[in-house]
């Protein structure tokens, strides 16, 4: 009994080998884990940064990094000064290759 459980066992284990194998994950930016640390880290930084600046609206500001090290701002601010202060801080952020800012400033009613 424990032979033929052992080796139903092993069979299907070796019917399921491929699958697992050939098994692709869908997000391409994970891939190389090393690749997706480096991004996290850029973006930590990023976010570690504008939340130091003590400005309210630079604390709702969204960061995105991917794979080259280029940073993606978006959100919401106060005031172009803020908004140009978010991309100056992105800039100035040790890994970043580029900035693009899809910051709105938005007027308080």
């Amino acid at each position: 009994m424990k032979i033929n459980l052992a080796t139903t066992c092993f069979v299907i284990g070796t019917l399921l080998a491929p699958v697992a194998a050939l098994a692709e994950d869908a997000d391409s930016d994970r891939m190389q884990p090393m690749t997706y640390v480096k991004d996290s880290v850029i973006t930590t930084r990023v976010k570690a940064k504008l939340a130091e600046e003590k400005m309210s609206s630079l604390v709702h500001v969204q960061v995105d990094t991917d794979s080259n090290g280029a940073v993606y701002l978006s959100g919401n601010v106060e005031s172009q000064e803020e908004a140009d202060k978010a991309v100056s801080i992105a800039h100035e952020t040790e890994g970043v290759t580029s900035v693009t800012s899809n910051l709105k400033i938005q007027l308080d009613d």
